[in-house]
Parts: structure tokens; sequence; C-alpha cells
């Protein structure tokens, strides 16, 4: 059995490139012409012109953050969806009141490719304990093993006693759920004196994967491996045998950009992860912005699959935070930086130093002077309403951790 899901995952990075930046004048045409939303989002865009990265950055970006919103405004998807109900097999709903339609295509959200990394095969039994009520996880999963041609036994979530029993009379070959979920299952089977040495695989999802569960479940005999997923994108990212980041998916263009703008960063940098996905017809997002920080690895992954890596989810890029009471956002820091070109990258550090609320925008800078801190200062007030300090530090001090606002403050 081949170690890859198809041809595409070892093709030569540059023909990638190449075939995907192809696909995306059709692309942005489909859904400036079948989705409201974007006959007006990308109104001004020649679909034909965008045939590079550096044209797609020009596009604005799609925040999930804004989506419950723009459904309220314009229901029932916000105008996003290309057709009606008929192109749409089920909608399901998402914490915040985020809708989510599945189309009709098999392996809609495109998950089969990671469940196949992670060494799923046809005629397996797979225990799916996502959750399958209005939520989608189950089903993306349960579609993702279908087409690898396994069987699913549908458990969900809770009921943990009555799971560890079917998984012992039924003995599954993996799991997909939530690594704490599948700590909860053998732990429980620990308890009852039963048995689940039929586990050899899992994908995990929907949490962070610490490296001691990691290494506990390794020790029962469970490899498990990442999936990096989103109900509105499908699979993003995946891990593979080489445990070394996460191969992005074949079915979309990802670009890490600095939290708060549509700015692309430089690979190594941490930022705001922004996908399109490249073939789904009936949701076309274009420049859709997860929420989440991570940053593209260097070289390619020892597994032999030439897509490039996401270092894994390092946190969120709403850093949204008030300040005396008004709200201070990653944007307005891109805002005030947009204003003076000799800044660098730059950390808006908010402390309450004897009580009181102060900001301090620390600037990389090779050679500040006054004026430019003036400069910064007046900009810093006129953008947020609020006084704060520029402080000037050494261009590549600040950490490449993705956050724009810190918030220092003391609750006590």
């Amino acid at each position: 059995m081949s170690a890859f899901y198809d041809a595409l995952e070892t093709r030569d990075p540059e023909a990638r490139e190449r075939e995907q930046l192809a696909r995306l004048p059709d692309h942005i045409a489909h859904a400036r012409s079948q989705a409201p939303a974007y006959a007006r989002l990308l109104a001004d865009a020649d679909p034909r012109e965008i045939t590079s990265r550096a044209a797609l950055a020009a596009l604005p970006v799609t925040r999930k953050s804004d989506l419950a919103s723009m459904q309220k405004g314009a229901p029932p998807l916000g105008g996003f969806a290309a057709g009606d109900w008929s192109t749409q097999l089920r909608v399901f709903a998402s914490p915040g009141s985020i809708y989510e339609p599945e189309g009709r295509a098999p392996d809609y959200w495109r998950i089969a490719r990671a469940l196949h990394a992670a060494g799923f095969r046809r005629g397996e039994l797979v225990h799916n304990a996502f959750a399958y009520h209005m939520t989608p996880a189950g089903a993306m999963l349960e579609s993702a093993a279908h087409a690898l041609g396994c069987t699913v036994f549908p458990a969900g979530t809770g009921q943990t006693e009555q799971q560890v029993h079917a998984m012992a009379h039924l003995c599954p070959d993996g799991y997909v759920g939530t690594p704490s979920f599948l700590k909860i299952l053998l732990d429980k089977a620990d308890e009852l004196g039963v048995a689940l040495g039929s586990l050899r695989k899992a994908t995990v999802s929907g949490e962070a994967f610490p490296a001691p569960l990691r290494t506990a479940f390794a020790a029962r005999g469970i490899d498990a491996l990442q999936l990096y997923a989103t109900a509105d994108l499908g699979s993003i990212a995946y891990e593979t045998p080489a445990r070394e980041g996460l191969v992005i998916d074949e079915g979309v263009i990802v670009e890490i950009v600095r939290p708060g703008t549509g700015q692309p960063l430089a690979d190594g940098e941490v930022g705001e992860v922004v996908v399109t996905p490249l073939f789904n017809r009936d949701y076309p997002l274009v420049r859709f912005a997860t929420g989440d920080l991570s940053a593209i690895m260097p070289g390619r992954s020892p597994c032999g699959r030439t897509n490039a890596r996401l270092r894994g989810w390092l946190g969120r890029a709403d850093q949204t935070t008030k300040v005396r009471g008004m709200f201070v956002q990653p944007g307005q820091v891109a805002q005030v930086l947009a204003r003076h070109p000799a800044a660098g990258r730059a950390r808006l550090v908010v402390d309450n130093p004897e009580g009181m609320d102060a900001m301090t925008l620390q600037v990389e800078c090779a050679a500040p002077e006054p004026a430019l801190r003036d400069g910064m200062i007046a900009s810093l007030r006129d953008v947020t309403r609020l006084r704060g300090e520029v402080a000037f530090v050494a261009p590549g001090s600040l950490p490449n951790d993705g956050k724009v606002i810190e918030d220092r403050r003391k609750l006590d």
C-alpha cells in the first residue's frame, strides 16, 4: 500500500504553485458571480489578473470572527454560499451561532488525505467520537472515512462506559476525536478492566495535543496524529508519520498574515492563518482568516510530501483588548505602522502600573529619531483615541510569537 494518498503529495513544489495559481482566476470569478457577498467584496477585482500570490494578497480578507454578524445581516449564510439549499447536503451550527454548509461532493471537507497519512485504510473500522449533533465534526470525519472505504461507528461524545464496551466488542482499528476524550475512554477502560488492544492509530483534532498525552498514547501502542481543519474550509494541514509540523493540504492556498491585516509575512514569521480553498464550488471562500496563529516551517517534510508545513496551532490572532474603556485592536497597530515606513515590527504592551492602564508601543527601528517617536505617539493617539508612549528597540529583538498586543495587566 502506498504511503501517499495520490501523486499530488509528492509533485515538484514549483509545479504545485503554478497549478494552484492557475486555478485562482476561475475560483475568484466563480465566487464573484455566484456568491452575493463576494459580488460586493470583489467588485473591483478582475479575476483574470489574480494569477499570483501578490495579486491574491491585494484582495480583502474575510474574517471568521465577523461571520456571525454577517450571517445575521444576510441570512442564512451571509451571502457566501453559491446557489440555494439544493446544492447543500446539510447545514451545521458552530459555537457563536455560525452556520456552515456541507455540499454534496464526496469527502466534501477533503479530510480523507489526512486519515490516509495517519494509516487508515479500506476495510477498517473507525470509532468516531466527534459530536454528531448540530456541530459538523462528526460528519466531517465520517465522510472522510467513507471516502477511504472504512466503516464508521458513530459514537459521538458522552456515554463513556457504553463507548468502551462497544469498542471492546467491535474492535475498531482506529479512533477519531479529540485527544482529551481518547484519554477519558482509555482511563475508563482501565477502570472497568476492559482491554482495548485493537486501537493502533488515531487522528485527533479540535484542541491542543500536548506532548505528554502523545507519549501516553504511544506507550499504549496508539499512533496519534493531528488534523488541522475547520468546518468552513475543510482540511488545512495534517500531521504525517514524520511528526515534523503539519503538511498543508493539496486543495488550499495558505497565507500567513500580520494579525489584524491582510499583509503576508515572510516564511517563519508567526501570524494569522488565511486560507483560500480551491475546489469548493458550493462555498467558495476567498482569503478566509481563521483567527489562528501559525508559521510556515523551512524545508520539506522527511515523510516525502513536498508541500509546505505549518508549525501547528500557536494561539489566537484576535488580541483585541480594552484600555481605559476603549477597544484596541491589532489592525489599529498596523494603521500606525503604515503611517511611518521607517518603523519595523511593533508590539503594543498594555500594563497597569499603580492601577492605571498604560500603553507603550515597542517598535523595532535601526535608526530611531525624536521626530519619528513624536510622530508615532501622535499617530497612536489619533488611531486609538488613547494616549500612549513609543519605545524603540533593536531590530529583531521582539519575540516571533505573532503577538501584536500584549496585555501585562495584573488583575488583582
